[in-house]
């Protein structure tokens, strides 16, 4: 398998503290990586040493050298700044100049790929945000980029800016065969595009797997409804040796995601004097997987 871009036990500490602690990452040529966490799970740290903004307290990152990935990478880590009283032209310009990349025709190219074409002389500061992050793209990617790194890019926008930048992200993905690692707390955007997902708890890589692997693997369940729950939870301890399951106290449903007969479930519920209300197979929702991953338990547990 070829990667373009591997991280070997990445580490980070601030004032003797692991904020990122042995990450392994592993991003193909060519893919979308959705980086998946909660807000402060060291995504953004790892991108920041990635595209060495901060440096490791340990670890490494495994390609050919850190100079010449750097040439052949593109970000937005955090919130893209302009210069405000310049046009979108203008500043990709100046970025160029910059970057030493002297190809005039690609600013226009660029901004039509990231639909600014009728916008290009308007002064940044009158932009929208949704209109920042595209303009933000332009400059990740007008160089022609292998691998673009984008931090929470879809944060605060409406329904709409995100569905256009999705569509991007798949046509550079896609037509222009850039590798995107994309983070964000947005399950269902990343769900939609990402080709591999790496999931971050605390610091720690703790599943890296395709995104096609997870939904095969982890959607479907069985769903037992029954009024006593620590009964019922115990007997699938204890006499059918299932662990794993997800007790819903508010609403006494177990969710049972070990692959399991549910008549053999029924028999020890009966012989346990548990009482059934309902059992059915259903389909596992992504968030509830996602959320299990991140020890988020309780009824109102989100990533963000």
């Amino acid at each position: 398998m070829t990667y373009i871009l591997r991280t070997h036990q990445l580490t980070k500490t601030y004032n003797g503290e692991a904020v990122v602690s042995g990450v392994d990452m592993n991003i193909k040529y060519g893919e979308i990586y959705g980086f998946l966490g909660p807000n402060g799970a060291g995504k953004t740290t790892i991108m920041k040493m990635i595209t060495n903004l901060v440096q490791p307290s340990g670890g490494e990152k495994v390609h050919d050298t850190s100079y010449e990935v750097l040439k052949r990478m593109g970000s937005i880590i955090e919130y893209p700044v302009f210069f405000e009283k310049l046009t979108a032209r203008k500043n990709l310009e100046l970025h160029c100049e910059y970057m030493g990349y002297y190809d005039k025709q690609a600013i226009t190219e660029t901004l039509a790929l990231v639909n600014l074409v009728n916008v290009e002389n308007k002064p940044v500061k009158d932009f929208s945000l949704g209109m920042k992050q595209r303009l933000g793209l332009a400059r990740a990617v007008i160089t022609k980029p292998e691998i673009l790194i984008l931090d929470e890019p879809v944060n605060g926008l409406d329904p709409v800016g995100m569905h256009e930048l999705r569509d991007l992200f798949m046509k550079l993905s896609r037509q222009y065969g850039i590798t995107l690692l994309i983070s964000s707390h947005n399950l269902s955007e990343i769900e939609q595009i990402a080709d591999t997902i790496g999931v971050i708890r605390k610091g720690k890589l703790i599943k890296e797997a395709p995104m096609e692997e997870i939904r095969n693997a982890h959607t479907n369940h069985i769903e037992l409804v029954v009024k006593d729950y620590p009964r019922a939870a115990f007997v699938l301890e204890n006499k059918l040796n299932v662990w794993n399951f997800r007790v819903r106290e508010d609403k006494n449903i177990i969710n049972i995601y070990d692959d399991y007969s549910q008549n053999d479930i029924i028999q020890s519920m009966i012989q346990n004097q548990v009482t059934i209300e309902s059992i059915v197979h259903k389909k596992q929702p992504l968030e509830d997987y996602f959320l299990q991953l991140i020890g988020g338990d309780g009824p109102n547990a989100k990533f963000n």
